[in-house]
């Protein structure tokens, strides 16, 4: 018993420390899967708090994960996964059961897990979690206290400085398709041999005080105007096979609503600064301005993309200025904004504001 006990710890401390590290890679991306959670059930009062809860929940992942491994504190550890791994078992359940959400973001965009396989990941995890509840008083510290607390420590400080430095300066393993080295264009286009859902469109009538149902295709013989239109709904006809473009809704317009991305991907060489809105405009006024001056100096265009064209206009009135969906800019870029060193729809560097001097230096030496 004691071996499989270490085991199951090893097993289950592993797991959740990878989730919360890859998660902790991308707070962002968690903060925005929560807020879809909330969305769905009407919670949205909750999405300012979205990225506090992510952070601390990405480091109470590690946290407990590490405290299991070392046996630190294993009776209220025990039952604090317990209670986590329920509430996991919830969303996920969720997610599969109720079809409108089509992943948890268990382990980020890194390790995309369709509903099903993150509801019996988490099904087997909590199976292991119960055994350790049981035999939790057969679970000794495997280190000395004060070594165990220090380590705890560590993983604590070192997760969340991981995501203070993240949510300035970018993602350090990018896994979203407007990464470094990625073609737009290319992420943009439906891969060989995937197969759409498929959907009929269903009326419904009523006639003589009685519903009555039909597709497009089986319209009643005697149909006329004593039919009372009632509603109409799409119903799936048959499931495709999943595969998509990774990028959908990637769209460039101009401010008066010209869509402009083809003609943007014609360049040879230009930045992107894709600025979601301008709510912290001061922070970054000074480091963007003089990026545009430099590369203006060295014969690069800029090009400001953002989804608060109006407010651009006041800011930057003598650049190019183009609309996009916030949406698919909170994915392009977790910092606001970001900048893209592009070469036609490839994107050849991808930095943060806050990462001046290496832009500045890109800039240099950019042929």
């Amino acid at each position: 018993m004691k071996n499989f006990l270490l085991i199951v710890r090893w097993v289950v401390g592993l797991l959740f420390i990878f989730s919360g590290l890859v998660k902790a890679n991308d707070p962002l991306g968690l903060s925005y899967k929560m807020q879809e959670f909330f969305e769905v059930w009407g919670w949205n009062a909750l999405h300012d708090y979205t990225l506090s809860f992510s952070i601390l929940m990405n480091v109470f992942e590690v946290v407990t994960g590490v405290a299991l491994i070392i046996g630190w504190q294993i009776r209220t550890i025990s039952w604090l996964l317990l209670a986590l791994i329920i509430f996991f078992t919830f969303l996920t359940g969720y997610a599969l059961f109720s079809g409108k959400i089509k992943t948890c973001g268990c382990f980020g965009d890194c390790l995309p897990l369709t509903a099903a396989q993150s509801f019996t990941k988490d099904l087997v995890l909590l199976v292991l979690i119960i055994v350790l509840c049981i035999y939790r008083n057969q679970i000794q510290v495997a280190i000395s206290n004060p070594f165990a607390i220090a380590i705890i420590l560590i993983s604590l400080n070192g997760t969340g400085w991981l995501q203070n430095h993240v949510l300035r300066h970018l993602p350090i393993v990018d896994c979203l398709p407007y990464k470094k080295g990625n073609n737009i264009l290319d992420q943009m286009k439906t891969p060989e041999g995937a197969i759409a859902d498929s959907f009929a469109l269903n009326f419904i009538y009523k006639k003589n005080g009685q519903e009555l149902k039909f597709d497009q295709a089986h319209f009643p013989a005697d149909f006329d105007s004593t039919y009372i239109y009632i509603d109409r709904k799409d119903v799936l006809a048959k499931k495709g096979n999943g595969l998509k473009a990774t990028i959908a809704d990637f769209s460039l317009q101009t401010i008066s609503g010209t869509d402009s991305t083809a003609a943007v991907f014609e360049n040879k060489q230009y930045l992107l600064i894709l600025a979601k809105d301008f709510n912290e405009w001061a922070n970054w006024q000074q480091s963007i301005e003089t990026i545009i001056k430099a590369a203006q100096l060295n014969h690069i265009s800029v090009i400001l993309v953002t989804a608060d064209a109006s407010t651009a206009q006041q800011h930057y009135a003598s650049l190019p200025i183009l609309r996009c969906d916030a949406t698919v800019i909170k994915t392009a870029a977790r910092v606001n904004p970001t900048i893209f060193f592009m070469q036609k729809a490839n994107i050849v560097y991808k930095y943060s504001y806050r990462d001046s001097t290496k832009i500045m230096q890109q800039i240099l030496n950019w042929k």
